[in-house]
């Protein structure tokens, strides 16, 4: 074996992509001292895509101060690839749900203004490419805040100036775009979305994912109908229906937004993370690859990144083999993978499987059984 390549995703709670990469290489290198082994930090579009993307990439971390989703100062990072052209962001850094307390989660209130700021900053400093992760939001405004803070203006009937917030969806009447910056109007925006839900409706941002933002049945009515509204009004704005377009309402509508209003790419994390990295240049002349997340089970098909990368391995006849802290029994065998170990030894507590110097002593332990076995088959 002379040439693998390891990318996997965060064992949340316990090992990073980078910490998981190192462990693997570390085991596969006891049998394979010569194996070139190249690691890529990865994560699938959600909290941690920022940290692996920057290590994978180079580059610089940026902290700036911007509005919380109650337009509180708050402290938010994002990072700027080594050539100045592409920022890489969360938007939960500026607007998820963990920045508020369960009693002031209420989504007719919460804004995205701050995710906007940090756009805005990025586009001062000479980003032109904006690669977004809007996965943990507590927002539910269709995106008007972060719009609002790119120098969109939004109006009611009167041509009050609304704020960008989710109780105001239902009063918009027109759109100023008039004070947008060229700078807005030039860049790139690739939006991780891993949520497929439309816009509005039973499927929609507001009935589905509301609740968990501290909505109850009639803030998902009130925010629903603001959506219908908010969608009608953009449709004869900007010449786009987002209301039935799938990811258009992830984020509480955010994904919309910026496909509407930005131009934007919704696609899934997996994929714009295995492009950021350049995925497929790595994979050249490589003879296996090794992947993983915490828990591998019949979810982990459904666009999460061991399938992502075992769809892209599979391509180039390239053997995959994942580990996980944890599978399912019931996982199927014919999963595509060459082979799925887990990494924990015997009966163990979880706390006591998740501690990361047990986590990674098992990583490294696992991944060269895995090289002691391709050893003999060589």
């Amino acid at each position: 074996m002379k040439n693998i390549v390891i990318a996997s995703d965060s064992f949340k709670g316990s090992l990073s992509s980078s910490e998981v990469a190192a462990a693997a290489s570390e085991g596969f290198r006891a049998v394979f001292p010569e194996c070139r082994v190249k690691c890529i930090g990865i994560a699938d579009g959600g909290e941690g895509t920022t940290a692996a993307l920057m290590s994978a990439l180079g580059g610089q971390t940026v902290e700036i101060t911007v509005n919380d989703p109650l337009m509180r100062p708050v402290k938010a990072s994002y990072g700027i690839t080594e050539d100045g052209s592409t920022a890489i962001m969360e938007m939960s850094a500026a607007s998820g749900l963990p920045l508020l307390d369960t009693h002031e989660r209420n989504p007719l209130k919460a804004t995205t203004f701050g995710t906007g700021e940090m756009i805005a900053d990025a586009l001062g400093r000479g980003c032109r490419r904006i690669l977004t992760g809007i996965g943990g939001s507590a927002t539910n405004d269709a995106g008007m805040g972060m719009l609002s803070a790119l120098g969109f203006r939004f109006l009611d009937a009167g041509g009050k100036v609304l704020e960008g917030i989710g109780a105001n969806m239902r009063l918009v009447a027109s759109v100023d775009c008039s004070g947008v910056p060229e700078t807005v109007r030039q860049a790139e925006f690739i939006v991780a979305c891993d949520v497929e839900n439309v816009f509005c409706g039973r499927d929609g941002a507001a009935y589905v994912f509301a609740p968990q933002k501290g909505a109850d049945g009639e803030t998902v009515r009130v925010l629903d109908a603001g959506m219908e509204n908010f969608a009608a009004v953009t449709a004869s704005v900007c010449g786009t229906d987002i209301r039935s377009v799938k990811g258009a309402g992830a984020a509480g509508g955010l994904g919309g937004a910026f496909l509407a209003y930005l131009g934007g790419r919704l696609v899934p994390g997996s994929e714009m993370i295995l492009d950021a990295v350049h995925f497929d240049e790595a994979m050249d002349g490589a003879e296996l690859v090794i992947t993983g997340e915490g828990k591998i089970d019949a979810q982990t098909s459904m666009g999460k990144i061991p399938a992502a990368i075992l769809k892209r391995a599979a391509s180039r006849g390239i053997p995959v083999v994942a580990i996980a802290g944890c599978v399912d029994r019931d996982l199927p065998e014919n999963t595509g993978f060459a082979a799925v170990f887990p990494v924990t030894a015997g009966p163990v507590s979880l706390d006591e499987a998740m501690r990361p110097d047990v986590a990674y002593a098992n990583v490294r332990r696992t991944v060269r059984q895995i090289a002691a076995l391709l050893s003999v088959s060589s």
